[in-house]
């Protein structure tokens, strides 16, 4: 009764704060104990009180701590605090008319049940609060007894640091993100290369073709092995081992072009082996990580790597080239694979499921706006290749990619014979175009996950997208011809490149929306059409090249772009077809 009196006078809310101040109770707590005793409390009357006093206290302080609950309720977090409670009740001795102050053995603030009261006699009761220094950390809320009858009353929590509360569906999107931008930096630096390495060993433009080529003959491969693999097995291995594997083949280049062609020809084969499943694994992870709400984001976010990646490699290229000879390139890009690899290992999972520090708040988010995460142990290849709109998908990655390979992989040379830049402005100037791809791929991600989320069908928000990157990048490659200035064809290179953008909003996204659970696959037979575009739309320039002129390889392009446009708008659909 007498920690009754304390607590009713005293908001039970100023003890917990004491403690979480670090601050002990000063002395003068046991006098105002002493003054708040059973005439403060009202609960004596003559010689008579209720012997069970602990128990009705121990009621009242189970009201109080479930009030004062409410008003701070306890989270998953764990605190710190210091601070300790001991309640002394004083008995009559029976020997002699002096108070004797005993500790009580059974007051703890717990939920129990309130026992009947028995009624007995005393003649004076004390209540004595005693502050000390203790450190202690327990669950949530927790108010424990301890064997030698201190009741503490413990308020535990502590923060978390901003990087361990970062949403972990974000840091598997900048772990794919930081992929994609070592795939492209790692890629576009032979375009830069070629240039003094073609002086050094004699190449003329259909040997550079040839070599610039081969890279697709290995990336072929693994479209859709790596698709079915990711499927299966989880992204997560499927996307590590390509990133390693892709390292490894871009520090070995040099050696290999020194030893002779078909050795370099093979090297880029390899290279393209690894880099050919990182995108149906990362398709495959994004479709179990991320809501339908949140998908063109995060995949415009994931492919703008790529992007950022071609800036920060045609940029570097040319001044480690110069410094260093061109074997720096692919020496120096290539090691930061290894370091990837690292916080890769360490931080992502295949699924939400598979994560065991995933919040259970992030998890239900996650689950509740995704797709099922049953394993793909079949592929339906039959029922897949009968939908119209898995084959609209096909065509279109097959007439995006022509123009974009093009682009990727000859844009230099362009800048170089055509518009008489040197080495150094050639790399720098790529940059432009790329960093254009890079903003508006974002821009074209926030516009249409906003249109969905306003009511416009998925349907019409991917057509309206993929048709911005057709059209788009046709019209601009048509004006090439009829500027005057270097800068002008930069502008319309860097036009056409950020009106492609919007393709991440629109055929890259609809392979989850068509069929989520085979993501992986269906990126993979997508992406095949789109390397084999890559293959021949390559080494066709080379051709073309010899025997015609740049305005002949833009031609192609822009008919290309056109075929795309209508076979998307006439087949397919962002509804899901496939489960």
């Amino acid at each position: 009764m007498a920690i009754g009196a304390v607590i009713s006078h005293r908001n039970f809310t100023s003890f917990i704060s004491s403690g979480k101040l670090h601050q002990p109770e000063p002395a003068t707590a046991q006098s105002r104990a002493e003054t708040l005793s059973f005439s403060s409390a009202k609960c004596v009357h003559g010689n008579t009180y209720s012997e069970n006093t602990c128990n009705m206290l121990r009621s009242r302080a189970t009201l109080l701590s479930d009030e004062e609950n409410k008003k701070f309720p306890m989270t998953n977090h764990k605190q710190r605090a210091r601070g300790i409670c001991r309640c002394f009740v004083s008995f009559p001795s029976e020997s002699c008319n002096w108070i004797k102050p005993v500790q009580q053995k059974d007051t703890s603030i717990s939920n129990r049940p309130t026992l009947q009261p028995r009624h007995t006699t005393i003649n004076r009761i004390r209540a004595n609060y005693k502050s000390e220094d203790y450190d202690v950390a327990a669950d949530l809320g927790s108010l424990v007894s301890s064997e030698g009858g201190a009741s503490e009353a413990v308020l535990v929590g502590e923060t978390k640091p901003w990087w361990e509360q970062f949403p972990k569906r974000f840091v598997i999107v900048l772990l794919c993100f930081s992929a994609f931008l070592l795939c492209n930096m790692d890629r576009v630096n032979m375009s830069i290369a070629i240039l003094p390495m073609s002086k050094e060993f004699n190449w003329n433009s259909a040997t550079v073709g040839l070599i610039q080529s081969s890279f697709f003959w290995g990336y072929l491969l693994t479209q859709i092995v790596g698709g079915i693999w990711a499927d299966k097995i989880g992204g997560k291995k499927v996307l590590g081992f390509g990133v390693v594997w892709w390292s490894i083949a871009t520090v070995l280049t040099p050696i290999a072009a020194r030893i002779g062609l078909p050795f370099l020809l093979l090297m880029r084969a390899f290279m393209g082996i690894g880099e050919g499943v990182a995108m149906p694994a990362m398709n495959n992870i994004l479709s179990k990580w991320i809501p339908v709400s949140e998908r063109s984001r995060s995949l415009a976010m994931v492919y703008s790597g790529m992007y950022l990646g071609s800036v920060i490699g045609l940029a570097f290229s040319p001044i480690l080239i110069q410094k260093f000879a061109w074997p720096s390139v692919f020496y120096s890009f290539g090691s930061l694979g290894g370091l990837w690899f690292a916080f890769w290992l360490s931080k992502a999972h295949s699924s939400p499921n598979e994560d065991p520090k995933l919040s259970a708040e992030e998890k239900k988010y996650i689950m509740g706006g995704s797709v099922s995460k049953e394993p793909v142990t079949n592929i339906p290849w039959k029922l897949i290749l009968s939908k119209a709109p898995v084959w609209a998908l096909i065509v279109s990655h097959f007439c995006h990619n022509w123009g974009t390979f093009i682009l990727l992989t000859w844009m230099p040379t362009y800048y170089n014979q055509v518009l008489k830049f040197n080495l150094t402005e050639s790399g720098l100037l790529c940059v432009l175009p790329w960093l254009t791809m890079a903003v508006f791929a974002n821009i074209g991600g926030w516009i249409a996950d906003t249109l969905v989320s306003r009511g416009l069908s998925i349907t019409t928000v991917r057509k309206i997208m993929q048709s911005i990157g057709f059209l788009g990048p046709a019209f601009f490659l048509t004006q090439l011809s009829r500027v005057k200035t270097p800068a002008m064809a930069v502008l319309c290179m860097a036009c056409s490149q950020g009106s492609d953008a919007f393709s991440q909003s629109g055929l890259y996204s609809n392979h989850q929306d068509i069929g989520p659970r085979y993501a992986g696959v269906l990126l993979g037979l997508s992406n095949t059409a789109g390397v084999l575009a890559g293959v021949f739309g390559t080494a066709a320039t080379g051709y073309i090249l010899q025997n015609g002129s740049w305005d002949d390889v833009f031609k192609v392009a822009v008919i290309l772009y056109i075929i795309g446009t209508l076979v998307w708008n006439f087949f397919s659909t962002g509804e899901k077809i496939l489960d």
